[in-house]
C-alpha cells in the first residue's frame, strides 16, 4: 500500500512559507516502508500480480475519488457518479474473484483510505450481497443476479437491522414472512439499511409465522407494499444513504425466497466475514489519517518552523502509525484465517472492537494535530473523524463485539 502521491495533494494544509535561515534544512529523506506508509511491508506478502493491481487500485482511488469525495460528504449525498470508477476497478465482483484474502482486504483498505463511505458501499454490496447470493442462492438467482452485480449495473441492500432491534435482532427479529399459496407476504420495519433508497432489490430478512424460522427473501425496491425513507443529519458516513423501510403486505414469488438461508446461522455467516471487513476498513481509515496529519505537520509552520519538527507532533504521529500498524497486523492473520477457512466469529469481533477503537484514537490525534483547521472537512480530518464515529457502531457495537470475545473466553455468556 504505497503512498504514491505528491505530499501536498496529500492534504488540504497551507503550504510551507519560505525557509527560516534559522532552521537547519532537513536532509531528504530515503523512501522507506515508514515513508511509503506500509509499515510492516504487507504488500510484499502478496503474490507479484496481485500486488502490482493493489498499486494501480491505489493511484486510481486516490486521484479519482478521494478529493472529489468530500464534496459529496458535505453535502450528504450518493456519490453515483464514482461508482463507474468503482465498477471500472473491478470491485463490484471482488467477492467472486479467485484472489487472496489478504489483496481483497487490503483492496477494501484502499478504498476506505479513499473515502469510508464509498468502502461501505463496496463492502456491502461484496460482503452482504454478492457472497450471500453466491453462497445461498438458488442457481436461477446466481445466473440472473452474479453477473449484474460484478458491474454493478445492479445494486443490492442488506435488510436485517430493525428501529427496535439492534443488537438483539437475533432473537427479536419482528418482520415477518407468511406464505400466501405460491408467494410469500412480507410485513414489518428495517431500520438503517445501507443503499435501500437507490438499490435496485434488498435481501430483507424476516421470521416466517409458520414456524418462526428466519428466512431472507430477494424484495425489488420497486414493490408495492415497500418504501425506503433517507435518515438524515448524520455525523459521518454521509455519502452512504441509509433509511428506514417498511414492508406492508409486499407479496413475493417462490422464487425470491434465497433456499439456503434458513436460520439464524445462516446470518452469522455473512456477519462474520462483513465484521473481519470493517477491521479492513479501520485500517485504511488510519491510513487516510496519517496521510493528512503526516503532510500537515510537514507542510504547516509555526514559531518559524514546520510542525513535524516538535516533539509532541511527532509523538501523536508515532501513536497514530502504532495503531495503524498494530490493526494491519491483525488484519493480516485474518486474512490467512480466511484463506484457511477457520475464521470464527470470535476472531471478527476481535478484530472489529479492536481495529475501531485503534482507528477512534488515531482520527483524534490527526484532529487534535491540525488545531483548528482540523474542524473543517477544508483540511480532509474532520470528514475522517465523523466516519470513524460511524464505524465505530456499525456491524455490532463496540459493546456487544467485546462481550462476544468475553464468552468466548469464559464459556459464559454476559448478553443472551
Amino acid at each position: 500500500m504505497t503512498d504514491t502521491l505528491p505530499r501536498a495533494a496529500s492534504a488540504a494544509g497551507p503550504a510551507a512559507g519560505p525557509a527560516d535561515p534559522a532552521v537547519p534544512t532537513p536532509p531528504a529523506r530515503p523512501t522507506s516502508a515508514f515513508t511509503d506508509l506500509d509499515l510492516l511491508g504487507v504488500a510484499e506478502l502478496l503474490p507479484a500480480a496481485e500486488r502490482a493491481r493493489l498499486g494501480v487500485l491505489h493511484d486510481l482511488l486516490q486521484a479519482q475519488v478521494r478529493r472529489p469525495s468530500i464534496a459529496y460528504w458535505n453535502r450528504e449525498e450518493f456519490a453515483a457518479d464514482l461508482l463507474p470508477v468503482l465498477a471500472g476497478a473491478g470491485l463490484g465482483g471482488l467477492q467472486l474473484e479467485p484472489v487472496s484474502a489478504l489483496f481483497r482486504g487490503l483492496a477494501h483498505a484502499e478504498v476506505a483510505r479513499a473515502d469510508l463511505s464509498l468502502s461501505t458501499v463496496i463492502g456491502v454490496h461484496n460482503e452482504l450481497v454478492v457472497g450471500l447470493v453466491d453462497a445461498l442462492g438458488s442457481p436461477e438467482q446466481r445466473r440472473e443476479l452474479l453477473p449484474r452485480l460484478a458491474t454493478m449495473e445492479l445494486l443490492g441492500a442488506f435488510a436485517l437491522t430493525e428501529p427496535e432491534h439492534g443488537s438483539d435482532v437475533a432473537g427479536g427479529l419482528a418482520t415477518t414472512a407468511r406464505r400466501d399459496g405460491s408467494h410469500w407476504v412480507l410485513d414489518g420495519a428495517k431500520r438503517w439499511i445501507g443503499l435501500a433508497t437507490v438499490a435496485d432489490f434488498a435481501v430483507v430478512w424476516a421470521r416466517d409465522v409458520a414456524d418462526a424460522q428466519v428466512r431472507a427473501f430477494l424484495v425489488e425496491t420497486g414493490r408495492p407494499g415497500f418504501r425506503a425513507e433517507l435518515i438524515r443529519n448524520k455525523i459521518g458516513l454521509r455519502i452512504m444513504p441509509n433509511a428506514d423501510v417498511t414492508l406492508d403486505g409486499v407479496r413475493l414469488p417462490e422464487r425470491n425466497r434465497l433456499p439456503g438461508a434458513v436460520g439464524f446461522a445462516a446470518v452469522n455467516t455473512v456477519l462474520r466475514h462483513s465484521r473481519a471487513w470493517v477491521g479492513w476498513q479501520a485500517v485504511g481509515l488510519q491510513l487516510a489519517a496519517l496521510d493528512v496529519a503526516r503532510a500537515y505537520a510537514l507542510d504547516r509552520r509555526q514559531f518559524d518552523r514546520p510542525l513535524a519538527g516538535f516533539q509532541l507532533v511527532q509523538h501523536s504521529l508515532a501513536r497514530m502509525a502504532g495503531n495503524t500498524a498494530s490493526s494491519l497486523g491483525l488484519m493480516v492473520q485474518v486474512a490467512r484465517l480466511q484463506d484457511a477457512g477457520s475464521l470464527e466469529m470470535a476472531h471478527a469481533a476481535l478484530v472489529k472492537a479492536t481495529c475501531t477503537a485503534h482507528a477512534r484514537e488515531t482520527v483524534a490525534l490527526g484532529r487534535s494535530l491540525l488545531g483548528g483547521n482540523g474542524m473543517t472537512t477544508d483540511y480532509e480530518m474532520a470528514k475522517l473523524f465523523g466516519d470513524a464515529e460511524a464505524m465505530f457502531t456499525y456491524e455490532g457495537t463496540q459493546e456487544v463485539n467485546q462481550l462476544i470475545v468475553g464468552r468466548e473466553l469464559t464459556g459464559v455468556s454476559a448478553f443472551v
